[in-house]
């Protein structure tokens, strides 16, 4: 492997907590709603409230509904467990999660593989033909922008069913799912709006999408405030759901303060919080990335957080510069791990960005696809299962054009070999395909690659299984697009093959705003519906096996930011614009 010798030193300089960067935000233009990037260059999980989560191949079964599913190495989990089995292979052959009536949507795209896939029987096609705006759900006012996705808590005792909303006001809002009325709001101090390096988001507060505990009904989040005596921080809150969004005990925590990986220290200035939250193992972990410029020196960082008893902090961080873990659906998880993707890495702090400076041509971290347990111990470098590092790494880096704009999918392929695959897009316009179960190593060949897109790849991307195939589906223009064929949303199809294959299945819609979400009828993807916010900032369906529409509602939602994505909740969908949430029904 090349430079692997330099490598090795760089573990040993940073007490074996090497690597990850986030993707620069280089380019011509920036992607102000990413915070990062500009513009260069099976059966599903088990039935909710009934299941952590279907078993995964070696895996046992799920736990009960409400507590952390302790089995199975299904891709995800049943909605009704507070995160991945613990069990099982790395990647079992589940799919997407259920999602039925009192389900809830905890985490960022539904499920821990992040494929976006959400189960409501209800949503036939010839329902979503009639959704709606649902008038009865009152018109709450948030104060936005609203970058991360809505949440929603099934109700427990007395409580109602919630949708939790997060703003860059720093403003966290639990309301009604009924009716829309506010239940709660707290304001977890200023966010922050001047002193910021490079071209930061204004205000910047609560941006990457929170994860929910059910079993403890705690929603776990980051916001970036600006304090009288320390300046700008990220502090790790732990608001109460049942109670007024009260702070849990021992929380809010100052990652300045607390998070360190060998001899870096958190340096919350540098840092943006843009990637989605997860919860595994007992602990909630939260990704890191730099600001939109990539400017001085910021690394790529997740931060671990214990969630019973006394907090308590880990961490690792990218021993180069930069490679910034920044895709807005975050860490994926295979029910045991945590798998991120990671972008351009830098030689200095001062190196700057827009793809004008290289690295030392020795590898740090970024550019990677990297599985890490929960400890955060980064796996050694010989350990080729857990990393993809593309042979062309270092002219990603380069040219700014790297894979960390979208976090990695977790999906089951059936009929493939190998099934279990871990699909990763990136600002090169490439889709990569590669093997949950040996990922490659440094300079590896993926099973497969794609040229997909006709311009960089910076969004949450979903993936599902029907009776006519394994898609996945992006928000942008496709390249190869069947003839006469173009729109917003570009649909890939994996072969069941050996090794699987891709290619373009359709490509269809209206120009996309916001990334999008899927719905399902049954285990098997019948009736499967893309959803997506289009640039007209109102809401359209997709017939999920050919890019038909379904659906296109009059309804202008005002501005829908991108990367925002619609949820689906007990036969409703629910999409946050930057003033309210809205519910349609069928």
């Amino acid at each position: 492997m090349r430079n692997l010798s330099r490598v090795l030193s760089l573990v040993a300089l940073s007490a074996g907590l090497a690597a990850c960067s986030n993707s620069g935000s280089g380019g011509a233009t920036p992607d102000a709603a990413s915070g990062e990037g500009g513009t260069s260059g099976g059966a599903l999980g088990g039935a909710t409230g009934s299941t952590g989560g279907r078993t995964g191949s070696g895996g046992t079964p799920g736990g009960t509904a409400g507590a952390t599913g302790t089995g199975g190495g299904g891709v995800t989990v049943g909605t009704g467990g507070a995160s991945a089995g613990t069990g099982g292979a790395p990647v079992g052959t589940g799919g997407g999660a259920g999602t039925t009536a009192g389900a809830s949507v905890l985490l960022h795209h539904n499920n821990p593989s992040r494929d976006g896939v959400y189960l409501d029987t209800r949503l036939t096609r010839a329902a979503a033909a009639t959704m709606h705006v649902d008038t009865t759900f009152a018109n709450t006012a948030l104060m936005g922008p609203v970058y991360a996705q809505p949440l929603y808590l099934a109700g427990s005792g007395g409580s109602p069913d919630v949708v939790v909303v997060a703003s860059a006001q720093n403003r966290v809002t639990s309301l009604n799912a009924s009716t829309g009325a506010s239940v709660w709001e707290v304001t977890l101090g200023t966010p922050v709006t001047a002193g910021l390096c490079g071209r930061p988001l204004n205000p910047l507060g609560i941006v990457g999408t929170p994860v929910i505990d059910p079993a403890s009904r705690t929603v776990y989040l980051n916001a970036m405030t600006a304090t009288a005596t320390n300046g700008a921080r990220h502090m790790a809150h732990a608001l109460a759901i049942d109670t007024q969004g009260a702070e849990r005990t021992g929380w809010p925590i100052d990652l300045t303060a607390t998070a360190r990986s060998g001899n870096i220290t958190f340096d919350s200035p540098v840092q943006n919080q843009r990637a989605a939250l997860i919860l595994l193992g007992g602990k909630v972990f939260i990704p890191f990335g730099g600001h939109i410029g990539d400017c001085l020196g910021y690394h790529g960082w997740i931060v671990g957080i214990t969630t019973t008893g006394t907090p308590q902090v880990s961490a690792w961080a990218t021993s180069a510069f930069a490679g910034g873990i920044w895709g807005s659906s975050g860490i994926a998880s295979d029910g045991t791990s945590l798998v991120v993707t990671t972008g351009n890495t830098k030689l200095a702090a001062n190196s700057g960005g827009n793809g004008t400076t290289p690295g030392d041509g020795n590898w740090g971290g970024g550019e990677a696809v990297i599985r890490f347990p929960t400890t955060l111990v980064q796996p050694a470098p010989t350990a080729t299962r857990e990393y993809f590092v593309p042979g062309d790494w270092t002219n990603l880096d380069i040219t700014d054009a790297d894979i960390g704009g979208t976090g990695p999918i977790l999906m089951r392929v059936p009929g493939a070999t190998p099934s279990n695959l871990i699909v990763a897009l990136g600002k090169d316009r490439k889709a990569y395909l590669l093997d949950a179960g040996n990922l490659g190593g440094l300079d590896a060949t993926p099973l497969t690659s794609l040229t997909v897109a006709n311009g960089v790849i910076i969004q949450a991307a979903v993936a599902y299984t029907t009776a006519t195939g394994s898609y996945v589906v992006f928000r942008g223009a496709g390249v190869g697009c069947p003839a006469g064929q173009t729109g917003g949303l570009t649909a890939i199809r994996i072969s069941a093959a050996s090794p699987p294959a891709m290619s373009i299945a359709w490509c269809a819609g209206v120009t996309a705003t916001s990334s999008p979400a899927v719905s399902v009828t049954d285990a098997q993807g019948a009736n499967a519906v893309v959803w997506y916010v289009g640039n007209d900032a109102r809401l359209h369906g997709l017939n999920g096996d050919t890019g038909a529409s379904v659906r296109a509602d009059t309804t202008a939602l005002g501005t829908v930011v991108a990367h925002q994505t619609p949820i689906v909740a007990n036969g409703r969908i629910f999409v946050a614009s930057n003033t309210r949430v809205f519910a349609f029904t069928p």
